[in-house]
């Protein structure tokens, strides 16, 4: 269940600190960061909405925690395949495990059962649990009493989602680096007609970049709208 795949494509290249865009979260970044390097700072119970970047954090403190000379590991719940008590029991080992979407294990027994040894195994040899969630502990619904309360007693990392003109910010600072202009007619439409969650925006100016390179254009809106419909 650990198996070991190549760093680039377990931790992608983005997914790291200095690419995550903080706006109001930066006390939630910090612990998450200490964490990962430091056996000796507070584990985190990382919380937030689709696309406030909980999973780029998890992935990133796995990295940080390698460049810190520790090990790492990373499972998401949410995506698994077969028995998920069996994938967390798996996890052993390493210094840092990174645990995704545990919300989607509230009510199986089974998989509360391994996440609770599996927080009391980490906790006595002195490494390093993180969790995400949707929500904090105390709002999922967990069936396992002593479960519940260990996570309710971690750091709680609260993620506020980026607002539109943090994001549009965001948006038009990264198109400069790869000189593209974004104007504001462009990111009008474009947030009226494409998801606006931060990484979903980030990968369309990745196809963006190449599409109008390719094409020696500008990005104008009928630009954009052909090759939203091409995808």
């Amino acid at each position: 269940m650990s198996t070991q795949l190549p760093l680039a494509l377990r931790w992608p290249r983005r997914q790291r600190f200095e690419h995550f865009h903080a706006g109001d979260n930066a006390a939630a970044v910090e612990a998450v960061r200490a964490a990962a390097v430091d056996a000796s700072a507070p584990w985190v119970f990382v919380a937030g909405p689709p696309g406030s970047g909980r999973t780029h954090l998890l992935i990133a403190a796995c990295q940080a925690a390698i460049d810190a000379g520790r090990t790492a590991q990373y499972l998401p719940l949410a995506g698994l395949r077969g028995p998920r008590a069996a994938a967390i029991r798996g996890m052993a080992g390493s210094d840092v495990l990174a645990i995704d979407d545990i919300d989607t294990i509230a009510g199986e027994a089974d998989a509360e059962h391994a996440l609770f040894d599996t927080f009391n195994g980490y906790r006595a040899e002195g490494c390093t649990l993180l969790f995400s969630a949707l929500g904090a502990p105390v709002s999922l619904d967990i069936a396992l009493p002593d479960l519940r309360s260990r996570l309710g007693s971690l750091t709680q990392a609260l993620l506020k989602p980026l607002v539109d003109a943090q994001r549009r910010a965001v948006l038009r600072e990264q198109a400069c680096a790869r000189g593209i202009e974004l104007d504001d007619v462009v990111l009008d439409w474009l947030f009226a007609h494409h998801a606006r969650d931060l990484g979903t925006l980030l990968d369309l100016l990745d196809t963006l970049d190449r599409a109008s390179l390719a094409a020696q254009r500008r990005v104008t809106v009928p630009f954009l709208r052909k090759l939203l419909k091409n995808d």
